[in-house]
């Protein structure tokens, strides 16, 4: 039996998945992975790492995520299945790093600086 923890970030969202052998049940915080992300993007986004390893019904993954937007979650969700399959299965490392999936999006928000209206956006300057 194969079973591995792992996580992912994007943003500030956090997922922390547990990969076991089944029958590719998805589920997020306690929900239906469907339920949790109704759109069918945000979906694609999750499974994406199953799909391009092969592993599609192989795996019942167990998710808790927190922190960020959806699509941010949606996206640690993605980057901790793809951790959790390079782990039990070396040779798929490849083929997700191919799709740009191993790798982490370290973008962030730019924090606002003082004397600014947001991180770069100055006050209207008046002249009178």
């Amino acid at each position: 039996m194969s079973t591995t923890n792992t996580s992912g970030r994007r943003k500030t969202a956090v997922a922390r998945i547990y990969l076991n052998d089944g029958s590719g049940n998805i589920t997020v915080n306690g929900k239906d992975y469907k339920e949790y992300f109704p759109t069918l993007p945000l979906q694609y986004i999750v499974n994406q790492s199953l799909e391009v390893s092969e592993n599609g019904g192989k795996f019942d993954v167990n998710v808790n995520v927190a922190g960020g937007g959806v699509k941010g979650q949606a996206e640690a969700v993605r980057l901790a299945i793809a951790k959790a399959i390079v782990e039990l299965d070396p040779e798929k490392k490849s083929a997700l790093r191919a799709k740009g999936i191993m790798t982490r999006d370290d973008r962030m928000v730019e924090r606002k600086k003082p004397g600014r209206r947001k991180a770069r956006r100055r006050f209207q300057f008046s002249k009178r």
